[in-house]
């Protein structure tokens, strides 16, 4: 249950801390918030959507501040323990409490925390949809989508999980189909493709590129078209080498071999020079190898100049390299042998797109029968809740477009179209609920459908914004008493303008704007029973209440406190 909420300057409130401590985890309690239009109880729910991961507007922050600030603090109770088992996986766990926590900055961005740890939106957000409940007018809005039906008829079913478990095996389906679709389409033309296949490999085949080979051949042209002056340059170092410094060489050694004999000394020098000898012959033999292995080759020169042209052009057609040639070629070889082999693959796909059919029609069909049996329980169901909401005469029905399943009617969510159907008055017949519910009608049907939801989930707290809208007397009267026989068994917080619902709360707030200096704030005060008295004279005869109206006000609260003794 929710425990704490503090609001730190988001619009109005500029420092609010509430705390809820009249029931403990499962144990029931209504909370009633009331208040002039514009009061500011609409910035109550902005701070809750905003702690359920929803998107923030920067102009929610408080004029003048640099950001807001929505701290709640809820208590688990025994039914939480799928909360507590995630939240211990991600080292979240603090046993009996669940602090979140969300900052707004006005620079853009937020933080949103768990028990103090940076978490990100979806993950408060699958945390809070089990804790939380809100059903404001979108919810209304809801109703008259018929597209939104199947999702409603789902969630009170609580099929959730296998019609996910469908919706992963029809998608699997129809990429199969997908695939099937594309083979068969390239086995119309792949008479065409081989042709073209085996064009592309023989080419590749035939010139039989080299990783490499191209550099290569680049370097020999190089050479070649410049063998005359490398002979030349070639001949000219041999001849220095061999004639030159050769005799200079073995002059010098002469000279050193007579200077060893007068001093034993430079005898060192004598072998050093012998040594220089030996390379100097050793060097001049290998240039002229050099030399002799030079020629000028025109014959060679034009067969490298056509071999790289003809490797550029398979470059041009396959690849920027020779090694995308090699891997295209390699591709295509690949592509020849699937396309000899596609007649197996087809009926491979084919066998396959068919069993998954046959898996997809039979969980279709158990799903399908569930719906329906969840259809006419939401039916008995929504019929009993309507009668204990003024609706005596009410009907409802859910209506299945499709009598059974068949391949044409699957889709992503099942083989099932439907709508709910309602007639408020005896002798009316049954028609869409969307072009039939008025606004009163309306917030009733959805307060019958939280109901039974509420009933089977284990979402403990119940908000409901001005789920009163458009009704009064009998239906205003009728709309309290189910609110609060809701809140026998769950926490529930009700925004609301009718005295008959505030006189049953076990905790009442007043939501109040009023100027303090040059700046306007809205503040939550917790009413004590006379002040309670005072508030619900005003939302029974506004300005103009009296002494009167202060009786009836008691008199409502008495009975308030009769229908909440009861419970």
């Amino acid at each position: 249950m929710l425990c704490e909420l503090k609001i730190k300057n988001l619009a109005l409130i500029e420092s609010l801390h509430l705390v809820f401590d009249q029931a403990g985890p499962g144990a029931g309690e209504l909370v009633v918030m009331t208040g002039e239009t514009g009061a500011g109880k609409s910035i109550l729910l902005r701070g809750l959507h905003l702690l359920m991961g929803g998107r923030a507007s920067l102009d929610w922050i408080r004029s003048g501040s640099e950001s807001c600030e929505v701290e709640a603090l809820f208590e688990l109770g025994a039914q939480h323990e799928e909360i507590r088992a995630a939240l211990q996986e991600q080292g979240l766990d603090d046993d009996m409490n669940v602090i979140i926590r969300r900052q707004v900055l006005s620079r853009g961005g937020s933080r949103i925390t768990i028990n103090g740890v940076l978490v990100p939106a979806r993950t408060v957000a699958g945390v809070m949809v089990q804790l939380m409940n809100v059903a404001g007018q979108h919810d209304h809005q809801q109703l008259l989508q018929p597209s939104n039906h199947l999702d409603m008829l789902d969630t009170v079913g609580e099929l959730e999980s296998l019609r996910d478990s469908y919706t992963v095996l029809y998608r699997a389906w129809q990429d199969k189909l997908a695939a099937l679709v594309e083979l068969q389409q390239q086995e119309q033309d792949k008479e065409e493709r081989r042709e073209l296949l085996t064009y592309q490999l023989e080419e590749i085949r035939r010139l039989a590129p080299e990783p490499g080979e191209d550099e290569q051949l680049q370097q020999e042209r190089q050479r070649l078209k410049g063998a005359d002056g490398l002979i030349r340059l070639g001949s000219e170092a041999h001849h220095l080498l061999s004639s030159s410094v050769q005799e200079k060489l073995v002059q010098v050694r002469r000279a050193v071999e007579q200077l060893a004999q007068l001093d034993p000394e430079s005898r060192p020098l004598v072998a050093e020079l012998i040594d220089y000898s030996y390379q100097a012959e050793d060097l001049s033999d290998r240039l002229r190898q050099y030399r002799d292995a030079l020629e000028a080759n025109p014959y060679r020169l034009e067969q490298v100049g056509e071999r790289l042209q003809e490797l550029q052009q398979l470059k041009r057609k396959y690849g920027d390299t020779l090694e995308a040639v090699i891997e295209f070629g390699l591709a295509a070889e690949e592509e020849l042998q699937r396309i000899e082999t596609m007649d197996q693959e087809l009926q491979a796909l084919d066998a396959q797109a068919m069993q998954l059919q046959k898996e997809v029609m039979a969980l279709a069909t158990v799903l399908s029968g569930q719906r329906r049996e969840t259809g006419r329980m939401l039916e008995q169901g929504m019929t009993a809740e309507l009668s204990s909401l003024a609706f005596h005469q009410a009907r409802f029905q859910v209506l299945f477009q499709e009598s059974n399943c068949s391949v044409e009617s699957l889709g992503p969510h099942g083989c099932d179209r439907l709508e709910f159907f309602f007639s408020a008055n005896a002798g009316e017949p049954l028609r869409p609920l969307a072009k039939v519910a008025s606004g009163g009608e309306l917030s009733r049907l959805m307060l019958a459908m939280k109901c039974l939801l509420a009933r089977r989930d284990r979402v403990n707290t119940v908000i409901f914004d001005e789920v009163d809208a458009g009704i009064g007397g009998e239906a205003a009267e009728a709309v309290a008493r189910k609110i609060r026989e809701l809140a026998s068994h769950h926490q529930v917080f009700c925004i609301t303008h009718l005295p008959q619902i505030a006189a049953r709360g076990t905790l009442h707030f007043l939501v109040l704007k009023q100027q303090e200096g040059d700046r306007t704030v809205s503040t939550v005060t917790r009413l004590e029973p006379r002040e309670r008295t005072l508030e619900l004279a005003r939302m029974l005869a506004g300005e103009s209440a009296d002494e009167q109206t202060r009786v009836w006000a008691e008199a409502l609260l008495v009975k308030g406190g009769e229908d909440v003794c009861l419970r």
